[in-house]
């Protein structure tokens, strides 16, 4: 039930983060297109930081905080944009965006178990009957399909992802385990941008076969400036903001409307096919994740 004094913006974050990193999907796929996908990450990351040194210097706010600040960026960094972005935009060169967010949508699930596991969250039966329900999901999604799994290519792609949402949730317990009210987002966000674009561009040069820049199109350049400025910055910052004032698994429960929405334009976009069995996956999943995270007294303010 909503609080009588309902609050507009977590409201406005919450969308943010639902309707914003639901299109990310979509531009990723069209990114790696033509551009390896490091690169990608790479371009899009030092975007995002550009944009939040101009903010940041504009409003005299750019300043360092002390170590363990910065080890706190680096890690959640380290976790969250390189290997979890950063392996999700590797995935999406053979996996359809679709089926990335469909998968990427089992993150909540994962931070349950890993919740329980360091004792931050108690076992309960709903839980665990929620992670069953999400996991008989992913079970049907490839009864036919495991045939796929013999493509090297498509099973790197799995093998990334499943690597990508380990990441994701990691990070998500760390932000549980480790509960900081930060006073700058936009500074936090800057270092942890700045961060992952060091290691991003290594990774570009040392991994991508296919350097050329002149075989770049111009939509994939196009989709990295969306996936830099709003992907990024909006949306992390939508996310972050979100955390001060939800839990992180109730914000990482906006997964399901992510997954919905990439299907959505995958579809209406890229022509990829949505299949009854995807259909069925999604509900599955989507199920487990609301049986598994659903309280009766949550207040949005």
């Amino acid at each position: 039930m909503l609080n009588a004094k309902l609050d507009f913006k977590l409201l406005f974050a919450l969308m943010g983060v639902a309707i914003i990193w639901g299109t990310t999907y979509l531009g990723i796929r069209i990114a790696v297109e033509t551009i390896p996908p490091w690169f990608v990450t790479a371009i899009r990351q030092s975007i995002a930081s550009l944009i939040l040194l101009a903010v940041l210097v504009s409003r005299g706010e750019l300043k360092y905080l002390g170590w363990p600040h910065l080890r706190r960026q680096i890690i959640l960094s380290f976790l969250m944009i390189v290997i979890s972005n950063g392996l999700t935009t590797v995935a999406e060169q053979t996996i359809p965006s679709g089926l990335t967010s469909l998968l990427i949508s089992l993150v909540p699930l994962v931070v349950f178990l890993g919740s329980v596991v360091f004792k931050l969250q108690k076992p309960s039966f709903k839980g665990f009957a929620g992670v069953l329900l999400g996991f008989l999901g992913v079970a049907f999604l490839f009864r036919q399909g495991l045939g796929d799994l013999l493509d090297p290519d498509y099973k790197t792609g799995i093998m990334f992802l499943s690597l990508a949402i380990l990441g994701w949730a990691t990070g998500t317990i760390y932000i549980k385990k480790n509960v900081q009210q930060t006073e700058n987002i936009f500074l936090d966000l800057f270092y942890q941008f700045v961060f992952s674009a060091v290691i991003q561009w290594l990774f570009a040069f040392l991994f991508s076969s296919d350097t050329a820049v002149d075989s770049w199109s111009l939509n994939s350049f196009l989709a990295i400036v969306y996936l830099g400025v709003f992907g990024s910055v909006v949306g992390f910052f939508c996310f972050h903001y979100a955390l001060k004032k939800v839990s992180a698994v109730k914000t990482s429960i906006l997964s399901y409307f992510n997954t919905i929405i990439a299907i959505f334009l995958g579809w209406l976009i890229l022509d990829e096919v949505i299949t009854k069995d995807i259909i069925i996956a999604t509900v599955l999943i989507i199920s487990g994740i609301v049986i598994t995270n659903y309280t009766k007294k949550e207040k949005i303010s």
